[in-house]
């Protein structure tokens, strides 16, 4: 069975569970944020265990869950953790729930991580949005032959495709608006992924905010390739766990990242319920 099969085989076992949903819009939940998912209601919730050729969650914070359900009134798919390379998997296995969420037919997704703050002036707990990225994870989840028909939206799937705006304009504004709506603002962010899964040292701190990162994380980065290729709308959105290394005398832990998460929950739910609709009208307006 090839890696498409594998991806069909996984989508068609969700999709018979969906019936008549059909969510156009996804959620990615990092660490510390799962909890986000209980602002749905739920029609399905499957473990990613009982999903054919799934990977597994193993980090602490990740439940490891796909939930169906509607949001805000909106039929949406969430996923409660995603997997990375520095547990072991592969970049095909990194990336191969985003490619069953496109094959259920999703056209936008949010991807949320936590991620340690390099700008001045950030706090942590704050929520950025990303307007771009830079990959120094050392690999590119698209290397290897292309495969077409991933392009399941028109127009994507092509071997060389652009990524001058990674994070949709438009999704970026309508979560400005959003934001402002739920008293607060938006800044937009420079997320770099590395590969993990130690955190970054001073120094590495120092070079990247050379680069033009205002964020550091270890995933999103490949999901966002991902999306693209397949012609999928993304938005980024970082919660601030922590400062990163260097610019707090505190040393960082796993534990106090899904901590900081855990206090973000209840207001990045709301933001999400508030922004759900925005997203589905404009994809509506879009067809």
């Amino acid at each position: 069975m090839t890696y498409y099969d594998e991806v069909a085989d996984a989508a068609a076992s969700l999709d018979c569970r969906l019936g008549s949903l059909a969510p156009a819009i996804g959620i990615v939940l990092g660490s510390g944020l799962g909890a986000v998912a209980d602002a749905v209601s739920p029609t399905a919730v499957i473990p990613y265990a009982a999903i054919p050729h799934f990977p597994q969650s193993t980090v602490e914070g990740h439940s490891g869950r796909i939930v169906f359900g509607m949001l805000a009134g909106v039929p949406v798919i969430v996923m409660q953790g995603r997997v990375h390379s520095y547990e072991g998997y592969t970049p095909l296995e990194v990336t191969f729930p985003m490619r069953v969420l496109g094959a259920l037919g999703l056209r936008a997704v949010v991807l949320t991580n936590a991620a340690g703050g390099i700008a001045e002036g950030y706090r942590v707990g704050q929520l950025v949005l990303l307007a771009d990225h830079i990959n120094m994870m050392g690999w590119n989840p698209l290397l290897g032959p292309n495969e077409p028909r991933f392009g399941f939206l028109p127009g994507a799937g092509r071997r060389f495709f652009d990524m001058t705006e990674a994070y949709s304009k438009p999704l970026r504004a309508l979560a400005r608006q959003s934001a402002e709506e739920e008293g607060f603002a938006l800044e937009e962010g420079v997320y770099l992924a590395t590969a993990g899964p130690s955190f970054e040292t001073p120094a590495e701190i120092r070079a990247f905010r050379i680069l033009g990162a205002t964020l550091v994380g270890m995933s999103t980065v490949p999901e966002t390739l991902v999306a693209r290729h397949m012609g999928i709308e993304v938005l980024g959105i970082s919660c601030v766990t922590n400062l990163a290394a260097g610019l707090s005398s505190t040393p960082l832990s796993h534990e106090d990242v899904n901590e900081i998460g855990r206090q973000v929950e209840g207001r990045l739910a709301a933001f999400l319920k508030r922004l759900t609709p925005k997203i589905a009208a404009s994809l509506k307006a879009s067809l």
